[in-house]
Order: structure tokens, then sequence, then C-alpha cells
């Protein structure tokens, strides 16, 4: 049986409700097939456009066997291209976070403009033609900080996630922060156990004591469903949005983007040991109403985020391997807020490093226990493990969906 039919067999008699059998969480041909269906199809997380300002600045990332630069082009557009030599194959960019005037590779010193056109290339002959030989692009959309690339040759419609995040994040002005602080954390497992795992607060209260300060443990809460039908909730959004803040839930009828305005616990400002806010500055300078709680975005497979008033936690999911994945998280603060007088590093990241490092524990032992061979799939929470199910769920059907050569996705509201 080849590895598609295996995957669609098990798709299909999986138990609802139930969490996924062994294989989708340990078995290499598993893996590869969540990359080729998935991570290089579909449109990834990269980074803020607040990490390259100005022309020639450039990070770079790593989907799976694809290694990606984005950069920052002399006209000011941003732009993503394959991070490999068309000599010979060499990374041309080989830091995480640089500046070039061009973009040099450090092998035989082939160099490129920042639109990616091969601008020389030393001792190629009177015949050579650079302009069969510039970078190899790489599809890529920015709106409101964030900067999305998808490296399959077609990329799927990216204006439906758009025109729902961006009304959410404008109001934040991610455009005009910077990244006060940056961690990437190697998980020893299955990208999926890394998401089922941030989709439930059902484990919050016995591990999680520095979130749970500030992060309320409810269902309702996290994102997962609606909560206009929550008195709390609704009220919360009301006031929100009178304040010009879009906040009531929204996500798309596959579950793969949604965004909502959660409150905190009680008077509570942001993720700190206090519940007040981290950063004196805010994180716009148009956004001054107190206690606007948590600006939920998730957008599977690779990042969900936290947008508040003083300070914004951002978090990207790449997969390494079956039993791997890093996990990138960023902070992001005012342009001008001047660390050690508008906010300490320790206050702002001390509840998510500690959080973070306490879910990589989590996620470990998990994959550990399914490795098992005398692992089979167990039953999920419905009070609290209703956004695991959604995740299962969009995984599964997408999955099924294009393995299987179909398609489709609108967009619904919830109230």
């Amino acid at each position: 049986m080849s590895v598609r039919s295996a995957m669609l067999s098990q798709l299909r008699n999986r138990r609802d409700g139930f969490s996924l059998p062994r294989d989708f969480y340990t078995d290499p041909d598993f893996y590869k097939a969540d990359l080729e269906t998935i991570f290089y199809k579909d449109w990834v997380f990269a980074g803020h456009d607040c990490e390259i300002k100005t022309p020639g600045q450039f990070f770079t990332l790593k989907i799976g066997d694809y290694p990606v630069v984005v950069v920052r082009g002399n006209d000011g557009a941003i732009r993503a291209f394959h991070n490999s030599c068309r000599h010979r194959g060499s990374r041309v960019c080989t830091t995480d976070h640089g500046k070039m005037r061009r973009l040099v590779c450090p092998y035989h010193q082939w160099v490129y403009n920042l639109d990616g056109s091969l601008f020389g290339a030393r001792h190629m002959g009177d015949d050579f033609d650079k302009s069969q030989f510039g970078l190899k692009p790489v599809h890529c959309e920015s709106f409101g900080g964030y900067v999305f690339v998808c490296i399959a040759e077609e990329a799927p419609d990216f204006a439906r996630f758009r025109a729902t995040a961006e009304p959410y994040t404008k109001p934040h002005g991610l455009e005009n922060v910077k990244v006060a602080f940056e961690s990437t954390i190697i998980e020893n497992g299955n990208w999926k156990l890394v998401w089922e795992n941030n989709r439930e607060c059902y484990h919050c209260a016995s591990n999680h004591p520095e979130l749970c300060r500030t992060y309320p443990e409810a269902p309702a809460s996290t994102g997962v469903s609606g909560g206009g039908d929550d008195p709390e909730i609704s009220a919360h959004w009301a006031r929100c949005e009178a304040a010009g803040l879009p906040s009531a839930f929204v996500m798309a009828p596959d579950g793969q983007f949604r965004t909502a305005r959660m409150p905190l616990i009680g008077d509570a400002e942001s993720y700190t040991m206090s519940g007040q806010r981290a950063v004196a500055r805010p994180l716009c300078d148009t956004v001054v109403e107190p206690r606007i709680g948590t600006m939920l975005l998730f957008h599977y497979p690779s990042t969900w985020n936290h947008l508040m008033g003083d300070s914004a936690t951002t978090f990207r999911v790449l997969p390494i391997s079956p039993t791997e994945t890093a996990v990138t998280t960023k902070w992001l603060v005012h342009q001008d807020a001047v660390e050690g007088v508008d906010y300490s590093i320790d206050e702002l990241t001390k509840v998510w490093i500690s959080t973070n490092d306490q879910d990589r524990e989590i996620v470990e032992e998990n994959q550990r226990g399914i490795l098992s061979p005398a692992y089979q799939p167990g039953p999920y929470s419905p009070e609290h493990e209703g956004g695991v199910m959604q995740f299962v769920e969009w995984y599964a059907n997408l999955m099924d969906k294009r393995l299987s050569g179909e398609e489709a996705p609108k967009l619904r509201s919830v109230a």
C-alpha cells in the first residue's frame, strides 16, 4: 500500500473526537507527506517586516528541505527567494539576519541584486547569459507587519486571510515596531503535537503557573469558538469595538485561520507576573483603551499570535523531522521603546519563556509515549479540548482533500 493510500485509509477510518493514529506522529513517510501536502503548498509565516526595514536587510528560514531568504529591495518591496545559488547550490545568505548591498554567495562570489537578478558571475565566459540565472523566486505577501511565504509553484489565495486578519492587526501598528527579543527552541515532538498542545488549556492549571496569572483557562477565552454567548466576552468585544478595535470571533470555514480579541483575567493588561504592562510605551500610540486583552490570531500550519496594548508576542512553527519542531517566539514593542527605560527583557519575556519550556517538556513526554507500540488513539475532552479536535479536523480534512485531489474554502463569521 502506498503512503498516500495508507494515510487516506487511516484518516477515513479514525474515530471522531480521538487523537490520530501513531503513524501520523512518528512515521518518516507520513511526515514527508505532511511537508509535501501542507508546508510546501500553503502560506507559511516567515517573520515581520520590521526585521527588514531598510534595503538589503534580510532574514532566513528553512521550510522542510527548502532554505528561503526574505529581503527588502531598493524599491522598498519585500521579496523572497530560494536561498540556493544558481551556480552550484550553496546557500547565499548563511545567517539568520543580515544586511548586504547585494546578495553575495560566499562560495564563488556570484552576486545577486536585491530583486534576485544575477548582477555578476566571475569567469563564466563571453556567451554566459546572466538573465537566465537569477535566484528562484518564492511567493511573498506582507500585511500589517507580517510576512508570509509560499514555496509552491502556484500559491493558494492569500486575499481571504488578509481581508480577515488585517482589520484586527492594523490598529496595533506592527509596521512601526521592533523585535525586542527572539527565542527559538527545538521541541522533540511532531509538529502536530506542538499545535495540539497549543490548542487547549486543559493542561494549563497544572503546568503553567506563570501564564495562569493572566490567561483564563476557560475554553471560551482561548479563541476556540465564538464565545459571543459569554456575557464577559461579549461585553469585552463591545467595549473594544467601540474604541475602534475589531474584536468579535471570525474564522475561515475550513478552520485554517481565526482571530478574536479575548479578555485577560481581571484587570490584567499583559502577560507578566504582575499582570501589569511590561512596556510603558504603548505598542501603538493610537491604541489607548485600557484592558483590551489579547488579540488572538491563528493560521495553520505555522503561527499563533497574541497582540496586546503594550506588546505583541508571535510564534512560528516549523517542522524539522518526524519528531522535532522548531518554535520561534518574538516579542515586539514600539520602535521607539527603550530597553531599561520603557521595559526590561526579563519582565517582557518571563511568562512566555517559562511557558514555552513547560510546553516543550509536555510535548516531548507526549511524543515519548506515542512512540510506544502500545499507544492507541484516546478521546479528547469535549469541554476543554474542542480546539484540539478542530485542529485535527482541519488537518484530516485538508489531507483528505489534497491527497484525493480536491479543495474548497469560504469565510464564515461566528458571533
